[in-house]
């Protein structure tokens, strides 16, 4: 069952980034799209993240299954690059949807390329 969790929320955190980095990338050539919405769903989309670390970190431990270095890599690039994105708010406040934007999709890729290396090691 956590395991069935953990490929679904997989699917969440590349759907829920794609959505929010595209509409950042919309809202910083169109002011119309720039709405508080969009930094509670870009909020949302960060803890998904964090919440798949967490499944797969208790999948590997409870589990005891090898997810293989790079899943897990790609999985912790993904949580470190959250960390980075969210840090960087304040310096970058003149670029802030393009920050917010390319960051996640950024953290997409990271998700489907997770998927893609641990979909190979049949995790």
């Amino acid at each position: 069952m956590l395991r069935d969790a953990h490929v679904w929320w997989a699917w969440v955190v590349v759907v829920a980034n794609g959505l929010v980095g595209l509409w950042a990338l919309g809202a910083h050539q169109w002011p119309a799209l720039r709405h508080r919405a969009l930094w509670w769903c870009t909020g949302a989309a960060y803890v998904a993240v964090v919440i798949q670390v967490v499944l797969g970190t208790l999948l590997v431990t409870r589990e005891d299954l090898d997810a293989g270095q790079f899943h897990a890599f790609y999985g912790f690039v993904a949580l470190a690059s959250v960390g980075i994105i969210y840090s960087y708010r304040h310096q970058l406040a003149h670029r802030r949807y393009l920050l917010f934007g390319l960051g996640s999709l950024f953290v997409m890729g990271l998700a489907l390329r997770a998927i893609q290396v641990g979909t190979t090691r049949s995790l």
